[in-house]
């Protein structure tokens, strides 16, 4: 049987714990109850930053500003875009018809234009680009409602990409249209890269060629290439997109973007 520790034993360790129980309630108090002084940092961090606040007085400049204008001409690192070409599309003062230096148009190219216009594009403009996307068809359905639209609803038809008008862009108007969006479409300049908007571009030129096209825009050796149906016919035939692709990506080498 363990003995009984002494009276006084039990005495100091019952201080001593309620001892120890005093600085966190302390500590809590503290915490929870509001102080205009400033509390004691042991860690100070960034807490404390000598800087100057929004709208403060600075005496240092002449103007007593602490925020400064910019400097005029100053360009920010990364930002300078001097080829307007390559950054808006424009070549001696007009729509560009030619990629930029260092973007080659092959077959590579094109499927890749073709990849970011069917995430990007094809919702609303269709995978053949005659304008009807999901999202096009489901929002007409909305505008067409039996009871009007829905509270809210706007939408304006979504442009088929083989309308004669569209099909006279340049390929250098149509990255422009892409990057910063035109009429009722907004831009897609901060969604999608630089170089993936010339792809789309290119690709958009090779939809409207493959569904505009007759056969003898096919060089000769490359015909037997052709589906049968595009092949014994005048003109290209409509679809999704699939054939536009076999046909326009077979030639990329040599044909020009206008």
């Amino acid at each position: 049987m363990i003995p009984m520790p002494p009276r006084w034993m039990i005495f100091t360790g019952a201080v001593a714990a309620l001892a120890l129980a005093i600085p966190p309630f302390v500590i809590a108090r503290v915490r929870a109850t509001p102080d205009p002084n400033r509390p004691v940092h042991i860690f100070f961090d960034m807490d404390f930053q000598p800087k100057f606040k929004t709208q403060a007085e600075n005496p240092l400049f002449a103007d007593g500003r602490a925020q400064r204008p910019e400097v005029q001409g100053v360009v920010a690192q990364g930002e300078t875009r001097l080829d307007a070409h390559l950054y808006e599309g424009v070549s001696g003062g007009e729509w560009a018809t030619t990629l930029p230096a260092g973007l080659t148009l092959n077959e590579q190219f094109l499927l890749r234009g073709q990849e970011r216009y069917n995430i990007f594009c094809a919702v609303c403009h269709g995978y053949a680009g005659f304008g009807d996307g999901a999202v096009n068809k489901r929002a007409m359905e909305l505008m067409s409602n039996a009871d009007g639209p829905v509270q809210g609803t706007a939408w304006v038809q979504a442009k088929s990409l083989h309308d004669p008008l569209v099909r006279e862009h340049s390929v250098g108007l149509l990255y422009n249209i892409v990057t910063n969006g035109i009429r009722n479409m907004a831009g897609y300049g901060a969604q999608i890269d630089l170089e993936d908007r010339w792809a789309i571009a290119a690709y958009v030129q090779a939809l409207q060629l493959s569904q505009n096209a007759t056969i003898q825009d096919v060089p000769p050796e490359l015909r037997d290439k052709l589906p049968k149906n595009v092949a014994q016919g005048d003109g290209a035939a409509a679809g999704d997109g699939a054939a536009a692709t076999q046909t326009t990506t077979a030639s990329a080498d040599t044909t020009e973007v206008k």
